[in-house]
């Protein structure tokens, strides 16, 4: 493929401009209009909180519905996705980019004084174009933080099923194939499942929506934890039984340990004196859970996040790293993250964090890190 090719396929195209507007507006009236519980978000500093409709499942059901009734009538073609994988990905990117300038601009010119909506400058336009201006900001009354994650994480899934439909029209599905979409799939049907847990997350409770969100949630997340997929519609790879053992083994324990903090630290902050693991929480201050996973290490879940993103890479063997971009990638990205909580925890808890780290002296891997 010389690079006037890849170039010319990179180029947005009136079609996949129509494909990314009607999967936005989908999203945008079934998040309105389909049932789903109403979830409060966290306490905020002005004594506000936003509620969160978590109809992600529902939604992500009705739209799988009507792609496959449209595809029965030949109204739409599965592998519509896969066939203008790059022009979407470069149509995605530049419509990451302009929000976020119209963000930026709205924020700057914001007089709210309301926690969500309150504007941040530091006097970096850089780091303020980056990091975001306002804390939630919202449009035709949707949250649009809360929005773009279920948008990335959907938009994985059937960029993953379109490979799939791609693979099986070709005549290439492979045990590998089966074993990379099952995994994937699990996780992201868990994901919506649990679409509350993320009501909790430092992303919605604390990070401003910039660039770096956006970006990552509507960008990064479908179309880089895809590539395994892409990989495989070209490679051939052959597991022997154990390599498939092993590979089942580390995805149900990530799953295990991710699942299981996250839980853990949802309840808490619901309900404090909920037991773990069948004991009453030992609690640091009064406010920092030292019980169940969060007495095995400070940031647990970023194991458990981790031995999942290297189960989505296994089933590709180890003949070529292009696979593993993702999990090295998210290794460097929650270390990184890891230490930006680490400097925030410590300045908001101090003496608290302090003993906290006494009590769990591990990162993210016991005896390791």
């Amino acid at each position: 493929m010389d690079l006037a090719y890849l170039l010319h396929l990179l180029i947005p195209s009136c079609n996949s401009v129509a494909i990314l507007a009607l999967f936005f507006a989908y999203l945008a009236i079934a998040g309105s209009i389909l049932p789903g519980k109403l979830v409060p978000g966290a306490v905020l500093q002005d004594g506000s909180r936003l509620h969160y409709r978590c109809n992600g499942l529902i939604s992500l059901l009705v739209l799988a519905g009507i792609l496959g009734a449209a595809s029965k009538l030949d109204i739409v073609s599965l592998t519509v996705i896969a066939d203008r994988g790059l022009e979407l990905l470069s149509t995605t990117f530049l419509f990451s980019f302009l929000v976020t300038l119209v963000l930026y601009a709205v924020g700057c010119k914001s007089g709210n004084r309301s926690s969500s909506l309150k504007p941040h400058l530091s006097g970096n336009l850089l780091d303020d174009w980056w990091f975001g201006i306002q804390l939630n900001p919202q449009f035709m009354g949707i949250d649009l933080k809360f929005f773009f994650v279920r948008a990335g994480m959907m938009g994985w899934l059937f960029i993953n099923l379109s490979i799939l439909a791609r693979s099986i029209q070709e005549g290439t599905l492979s045990q590998s194939m089966v074993l990379f979409q099952l995994f994937c799939a699990l996780y992201i049907l868990d994901y919506f499942i649990h679409e509350e847990y993320m009501t909790s997350t430092w992303d919605i409770i604390a990070e401003r929506l910039g660039f770096m969100l956006v970006f990552g949630d509507l960008v990064w997340i479908p179309f880089t934890f895809s590539i395994q997929g892409w990989w495989l519609l070209s490679n051939k790879v052959e597991l022997r039984t154990a390599a498939v053992i092993a590979n089942c083994f580390t995805f149900v324990i990530g799953y295990l340990v991710f699942r299981g903090a996250n839980k853990q630290k949802h309840v808490f902050k619901k309900d404090p004196k909920a037991p773990i693991w069948g004991k009453p929480p030992r609690v640091i201050g009064g406010k920092l859970l030292a019980s169940g996973y969060w007495g095995i290490a400070r940031h647990c879940n970023y194991l458990g996040d981790l031995l999942l993103a290297l189960s989505f890479s296994l089933p590709c063997g180890m003949s070529s790293p292009v696979p593993y971009f993702y999990p090295i990638y998210l290794l460097i990205l929650l270390i990184w993250r890891e230490r930006r909580d680490e400097a925030r925890c410590a300045e908001k808890y101090r003496e608290i964090w302090a003993e906290y780290r006494r009590l769990v002296p591990w990162r993210i891997l016991p005896y390791v890190y």
